[in-house]
């Protein structure tokens, strides 16, 4: 009987940060789903989503994702997620300058949480649809997105624009710190080995937020 090929080689973790209603939900469920719903319940706690992407031909990935509340009275659960994700998508809306302007807060919670270590950011500004009522502009947020190292784009769950982009911009960015040997393994196995066969095939690694300083 021939070996069976493992349906995914890496599994990264990846959590959605941003306030309240910047669409994160919204986001994701487009990215994983496909659909968009006009009203979507606020997320209470951490809710979870799975996707498969192929990085390149025979590259799988499995991407878990925590999408976290962004109200102030579920910080202290979301906070238990940091220090399992490989990678943090951070959102704000590009019609709240509120939420723009709460985003080195998001990114300073979470790295001092993970310290000594680091992780892999994106910096997203949604509801690029609503171009009318835009109170932050393009040049400011790449401004941003510069003084915390990481890269930008803008998306809109609504009409699906750089949706999957965004996420391939992400997973593609944790591929390449795991690659030059920034990013680090807390567990892996061999494909072949008893381990990945007792899981039918499958050979998981865990990839978490631990990056040297």
């Amino acid at each position: 009987m021939s070996q069976q090929w493992p349906r995914w080689q890496y599994q990264f973790r990846v959590i959605m940060l941003g306030d309240s209603t910047v669409g994160k939900s919204s986001l994701l469920r487009r990215y994983t789903e496909g659909v968009f719903l006009d009203a979507v319940n606020q997320t209470v706690g951490v809710d979870f989503y799975v996707q498969f992407v192929e990085l390149e031909p025979g590259l799988r990935v499995k991407l878990q994702f925590w999408d976290t509340a962004g109200q102030e009275r579920f910080r202290s659960v979301t906070r238990s997620y940091y220090r399992n994700s490989a990678g943090g998508m951070l959102l704000f809306d590009l019609t709240n300058r509120a939420s723009f302007e709460s985003v080195r807060q998001w990114h300073r919670e979470v790295t001092d949480t993970v310290q000594p270590f680091r992780m892999v950011f994106l910096l997203v500004g949604h509801k690029s649809d609503l171009a009318g009522q835009r109170r932050v502009g393009r040049r400011e947020a790449e401004k941003l997105a510069a003084a915390l190292g990481v890269q930008y784009v803008e998306t809109s769950a609504k009409d699906a624009s750089n949706v999957v982009q965004a996420f391939q911009m992400l997973t593609v960015a944790i591929y390449q710190a795991l690659q030059t040997g920034r990013l680090a393994a807390t567990e892996a196995c061999v494909h072949g080995s008893p381990r990945a066969l007792q899981g039918g095939g499958e050979c998981p690694y865990w990839f978490l937020n631990y990056f040297p300083q």
